[in-house]
Parts: C-alpha cells; sequence; structure tokens
C-alpha cells in the first residue's frame, strides 16, 4: 500500500499490463484452436458449436462456426450496445479473423476506455459514443460506410425490437443478425416493451427484468425484413438471424419453439439494486402486470 501511494497508478499499470497482455494472447490462441476443432463436429446444431472467449456467452463459437458455413461479402460488422467492448459479440471475430468493425455505445466512458486499449490502433474499428434511438439510428449506421456487411449485432437492453424495426437493411444488407431476446417473455407472444426515447433497464423496473422484446416479435420482424431464425444460444439471451437467400444445408431455418431457451441467469435486483438471485417463475413474477406492446395488433397487454 505505502509503495502504492508513492508511485501511483502508473506502478500499478505496468505491472499488471503484461499479465493482461499475456492472457489476452491466450485468451485468441485458445478460441483459434477451438474454431479450427469445429471442423470435427458433424452437428446440424448451431449450440453444440458455442465457445465463449471475449462474448457473454457461447456467441464466439456460434460466430465463428456461421462465418465458415455462410457466403459473407465483406469481412465487417457493426455492434451496438458494447459498453466498453472487453465483452462483446464481435471483438474476437475482429482480434480472431480480422475483421473490420464499427461500435456504439451510449457512454462517452465506455468508449474512452475502448479507445485507450493498446490493442485499439491494432485493428480497423471505428467507436462511436451515442445513445442510440429511432431518429439516430440510420444517420449512425451511415457514418460505418459499410455495404453488404457480414454481421450486425443489436443488444441495448430496451427498445432492442423498435430499434431493429426502424433500421433501413437495404445498404447494410448483412449476411448475419444477432438480437437480444427477453427470454421471460416466452415463446408464444409477440411482445416488446413499449418505445421511450429515453429507455433505461434499470429506471424502467428496479429488478432490471423489463427490457427488450420476445422471441416471437423479433422472429415476426426479422422475417419481414428478409432473414430466418436459425437458433438462439443455450444461455437464452441472444438470437440468430440469417439472410434468407443464404440458408443451405449447413445453416437451416428452425421454429422459435425449436430454438427458444429459458434464460436461467438470477441477474434480477431489489429495490436498492442488489442481486436479489431469483429463479424460475419468481422472476417473472418481480415484473407480471407491467405493460408491454403485442408488436402485432399494436395494443397495451399485461404480463
Amino acid at each position: 500500500m505505502n509503495i502504492f501511494k508513492k508511485t501511483g497508478k502508473k506502478w500499478l499499470y505496468s505491472l499488471l499490463t503484461p499479465l493482461f497482455r499475456k492472457i489476452e494472447t491466450n485468451l485468441i490462441a485458445t478460441g483459434r484452436l477451438l474454431s479450427n476443432q469445429q471442423c470435427l463436429l458433424d452437428s446440424e446444431d448451431i449450440n453444440d458449436y458455442e465457445f465463449k472467449i471475449f462474448s457473454q456467452r457461447g456467441e464466439d463459437g456460434i460466430i465463428q462456426y456461421l462465418i465458415k458455413n455462410l457466403f459473407i461479402e465483406n469481412d465487417t460488422f457493426i455492434e451496438f450496445g458494447v459498453e466498453n467492448y472487453m465483452e462483446s459479440n464481435t471483438r474476437f471475430l475482429m482480434m480472431n479473423n480480422n475483421w473490420r468493425g464499427f461500435v456504439i455505445d451510449g457512454s462517452e466512458g465506455a468508449m474512452k476506455t475502448l479507445r485507450k486499449r493498446e490493442w485499439f490502433w491494432a485493428y480497423d474499428l471505428i467507436a462511436e459514443a451515442t445513445f442510440i434511438d429511432k431518429n439516430n439510428i440510420n444517420k449512425l449506421l451511415d457514418k460505418s460506410g459499410f455495404k453488404n456487411i457480414g454481421l450486425l449485432s443489436i443488444d441495448i437492453d430496451g427498445n432492442d425490437y423498435w430499434i431493429f424495426k426502424e433500421i433501413e437493411l437495404s445498404t447494410l444488407n448483412p449476411s448475419i443478425i444477432i438480437v437480444e431476446y427477453n427470454a421471460l417473455f416466452g415463446s408464444d407472444r409477440f411482445i416488446s416493451v413499449p418505445y421511450r426515447n429515453d429507455f433505461n433497464r434499470t429506471k424502467a423496473h428496479y429488478s432490471n427484468l423489463f427490457f427488450g422484446a420476445s422471441l416471437p416479435a423479433l422472429t415476426h420482424l426479422a422475417e419481414e425484413k428478409g432473414y430466418e431464425l436459425i437458433g438462439c444460444n443455450i444461455a437464452g439471451t441472444n438470437a440468430f438471424f440469417i439472410r434468407r437467400d443464404l440458408l443451405n444445408s449447413k445453416v437451416r431455418k428452425i421454429t422459435v419453439k425449436q430454438a427458444f431457451k429459458e434464460d436461467k441467469s438470477r441477474q434480477s435486483r431489489d429495490k436498492d439494486y442488489k442481486l436479489s438471485l431469483k429463479s424460475g417463475d419468481e422472476k417473472l413474477n418481480l415484473i407480471k402486470g407491467l405493460e408491454v406492446i403485442n408488436i402485432l395488433t399494436d395494443q397495451n397487454e399485461k404480463l
């Protein structure tokens, strides 16, 4: 402690940086090995290909499988809702496969942290700090300059359905779209939280569980845009959609019932914002009775 007081944060940074660099290098090497080993599997179930390097759960593995088995015109991605990008769906894709990217987050502090990473210069990555809403999303995406991209990832813990609906895909034309869904909303109802320009997951309800849209709602919208559901990660958080013309014997359309996975995480909060560790129906009971929108009828309903 005395040494730290005398030398400050620079001493700690110089001590930990080589360690973090080594850990990161080992992670990427492990991910590359796992990616290469996917060829040993003979499965049509994308969950069999899951592994985690920098993604929240098994998304890294699913993405590696998909880019090997789909036509990808341009090795480019757009992801928003990345926080400081330490945990994201596209970071391994960038660092392992050298894809170009454009990432957006509402926190200027998070984007500053990203730009300070010692590896930031080594990749072609644009980082934009802007809070996304229906009015600015397409202008933001235009800033990337990308066309016919490989992957679009949407995870903003709130207005996901409404932003996805607003996105003009004719120019971006992604091969793969990943969207977070709220498994608590079930596999039958076509529902989303109501749109609010300033939607904040924590302010919407103290439990932190009232956000996003159901898998049926997102699938219905994706189909309208020319995309088909091919599965969800085992953790029950992200849905994967593929452009209809790219489906093949390795990447096939499945139903919502086949794809749906329950989210068994215990991330609920109490009114003091402490983890309450609720599970199963206890989680749903926390938000039961809150108002949602049926996206088919455009009518308000109760959870």
